[in-house]
C-alpha cells in the first residue's frame, strides 16, 4: 500500500469467521483493516497503527471490549478515534453502559453487515470527509474527493496524487498543526521508508499550486513541529 488515502479500520473480534466476513467487506469497500482477536493486542494496535476506526466486540480474551474503549477514549491522541461496539447483549442497560464508556455506536448481534457499513460511513464523515468522498471547504479553497478536483477562488488547481491528498488532509483539520512524522505515516503510510524532507518538498509544491492564481499562502509552517491549514 503507497501510503494511506483509505481510511485504516481497526477490527476486533475473536470470533475467526467474523473477524474475515467484516476484514473481506471492509476491504472490498475499499478501507485498509487491521485486526486482532483480543483486548490486549487491541490496545497495541491502536497506539501504533492510530487507526480512523475501531470496530470493537463487546467480549473479548484478555480485555474486554468496554475496558479497551475506556482506555481509547480515555487517552488525548486517541480519543478521537470513533469506536463501533458490537454485542450479543441487547438489554437496555447494556447499550447506555457501552455508549457511556465512549462508543460513538452500539450494533447488537446478529448485524447487517451492510447497516454496519453505513454506520461507519456516517462516523467517519465527521473524522476523516474527504476519505469518504465530502466536499471539503476552507476560505476560498473547496476540495471535492468525490470527484478529485480542487479550486482557489474559482480558479481550478492541477495537484499530483500526493499534493491532494496531503491538501486533504491538512483541510479536515484546519488549525490542527501535523509533524512531519505524522504526515508520513497518513500520506505515505509507516511501511514506506521517506526521507522527512520529502515531506518539506511536497509542502512546497502545494503551496504553489495554492498560490498560483494568486492568494495568500495559507499553509503556516510552525517551526520545529511541522505544518498546518490556516
Amino acid at each position: 500500500m503507497a501510503g494511506r488515502p483509505q481510511p485504516c479500520v481497526l477490527v476486533v473480534e475473536d470470533e475467526g469467521a467474523q473477524c474475515e466476513i467484516l476484514k473481506y467487506n471492509l476491504e472490498a469497500e475499499g478501507f485498509a483493516v487491521v485486526t486482532a482477536d483480543n483486548g490486549d493486542d487491541a490496545l497495541l494496535l491502536v497506539a501504533e497503527e492510530e487507526p480512523d476506526l475501531v470496530v470493537l466486540d463487546w467480549m473479548l480474551p484478555r480485555l474486554s471490549g468496554i475496558e479497551v474503549c475506556r482506555q481509547v477514549k480515555s487517552a488525548a491522541r486517541t480519543r478521537q478515534i470513533p469506536v463501533i461496539m458490537l454485542s450479543a447483549r441487547s438489554e437496555e442497560g447494556d447499550k447506555v453502559r457501552g455508549l457511556e464508556t465512549g462508543a460513538d455506536d452500539y450494533m447488537v448481534k446478529p448485524y447487517s453487515v451492510a447497516e454496519l457499513m453505513a454506520r461507519l460511513r456516517t462516523q467517519l464523515r465527521r473524522t476523516r470527509p474527504a476519505a469518504v468522498g465530502e466536499r471539503l471547504s476552507f476560505d476560498d479553497i473547496v476540495l471535492d474527493a468525490g470527484e478529485h478536483r480542487v479550486s482557489r477562488a474559482g480558479n481550478p488547481l492541477h495537484l499530483g496524487p500526493t499534493e491532494f491528498r496531503l491538501l486533504s488532509t491538512l483541510m479536515e483539520k484546519p488549525g490542527r498543526v501535523w509533524t512531519r512524522e505524522q504526515l508520513l505515516d497518513r500520506i505515505w503510510g509507516r511501511d514506506i521508508h521517506v526521507d522527512l524532507r520529502t515531506v518539506d518538498v511536497h509542502v512546497g509544491r502545494l503551496r504553489k499550486a495554492l498560490m498560483s492564481h494568486g492568494g495568500d499562502n495559507p499553509v503556516r509552517t510552525v517551526r520545529g513541529t511541522g505544518y498546518a491549514l490556516g
